[in-house]
């Protein structure tokens, strides 16, 4: 099961990557991807080891960012890949059927890509412009979020997708004020670093937001305008 809550982590000089991944098992956050960047594969292993043990007090998914080999040698959940990461497809032999692969997207191209490549769960953006990630993809937006659901639907309507579409994930300088709306283009889920990072405390309060989702009839075509 994809949660709908994703949570990246991101260290500050107030928080370390591992004080992230304590903070959103303590706040209720059910899936952490861990987000190191510039550091060695030992150190990176070191870090994923800390991090496996708390998410395992929690009951928590750990994902790991971007990085196969560490992923298969601390036994995360999964692991989370980029457009220029390896292909999962490989990442996908290198961990087994019964791990989590996830890939990144910014078109519906791209998501027909990840959906021949049989990946878990897609996670698609930027929404809006993030500190937290450099080369950034083009910033989609809510009517780039719109414009993707309705090529989605017409896709699956002429007969051009013949597969189930996997769990999409909204991603890229998400706030409060925009999860009920981004929920409303037809989107899975989310995923957050630096709303939570910043304050761990509105876990419950996303929460809420998402499944605002769950009390609408949405027809994404009709709520386009």
């Amino acid at each position: 099961m994809i949660e709908k809550l994703q949570y990246v982590t991101q260290e500050t000089t107030e928080l370390s990557h591992i004080d992230c991944v304590k903070e959103a098992c303590i706040a209720g956050v059910k899936w952490v991807q861990l987000r190191v960047k510039n550091i060695s594969d030992t150190e990176y292993i070191t870090l994923a080891k800390e991090a496996r043990l708390i998410c395992d007090l929690y009951d928590v998914v750990l994902i790991i960012n971007d990085n196969v080999e560490v992923a298969k040698k601390i036994g995360a959940d999964g692991v989370h890949l980029g457009k220029s990461d390896v292909n999962p497809i490989e990442a996908r032999k290198i961990l087994g059927k019964d791990k989590i692969i996830g890939g990144t997207a910014n078109s519906v191209e791209d998501i027909r890509n990840l959906i021949n490549c049989g990946v878990d769960y897609i996670g698609l953006g930027p929404f809006k412009h993030t500190t937290t990630k450099k080369n950034l993809s083009p910033i989609l937006g809510l009517d780039g979020y719109y414009t993707i659901s309705e090529q989605i639907f017409n896709l699956l309507k002429d007969g051009e997708l013949k597969t189930n579409i996997p769990p999409i994930v909204a991603i890229g300088g998400i706030e409060l004020e925009d999860i009920v709306d981004l929920m409303k283009t037809g989107i899975d889920g989310i995923a957050v670093s630096g709303l939570l990072t910043n304050d761990f405390s509105l876990t419950e309060v996303i929460y809420e937001a998402i499944a605002t989702k769950e009390s609408l009839t949405i027809d994404i075509l009709d709520t386009k305008d």
